[in-house]
């Protein structure tokens, strides 16, 4: 009975997709988001020059939604925020993929509308990884592999 347990598990496990998380290609990658969003040290030293149309993505994986201070943010992120929700890798992955839909998901309130009208079609994983690295809640920092550093949540 434990040889068949065990072999179960063990075929689920082989079964399940690979998740790529190559934070070098998330960097290439974030030039996308760099657009609306810089990461910016709370030292002021920049990672990624970007725009201030987004919040700084600096320590967003282990960070409440919508909380950064000084950033004003949708309805949408701050009920977001006010039911929990701490950024994990696996949430933010789902958030970039479609920003509405995750909200509405989380939340369940349809109306409420991010302000992130871009959604990322590809190489997610990627780019949370990169964004990982410098989240020093996350257990993550510029030196720091991405794929070592745990699941915790994060918020923009």
């Amino acid at each position: 009975m434990k040889i068949a347990i065990h072999a179960t598990i063990a075929a689920m496990l082989l079964a399940m997709p690979a998740v790529a998380q190559d934070a070098a290609n998330g960097e290439k990658e974030f030039k996308k988001c760099k657009a609306c969003h810089m990461i910016q040290s709370p030292d002021g030293t920049d990672v990624v020059k970007g725009g201030k149309t987004g919040p700084n993505l600096y320590g967003v994986v282990g960070r409440k939604a919508g909380t950064l201070e000084g950033f004003k943010y949708s309805d949408a992120l701050v009920k977001l925020g006010e039911a929990g929700e701490v950024w994990t890798t696996e949430d933010l992955a789902s958030y970039v993929t479609d920003p509405n839909k995750y909200v509405e998901e989380k939340v369940g309130d349809k109306s409420l509308k991010t302000k992130m009208t871009f959604k990322l079609a590809k190489n997610q994983a990627d780019v949370i990884a990169f964004l990982a690295q410098h989240s020093p809640e996350a257990g993550g920092t510029a030196t720091t592999d991405a794929a070592a550093a745990p699941a915790a949540p994060a918020a923009n």
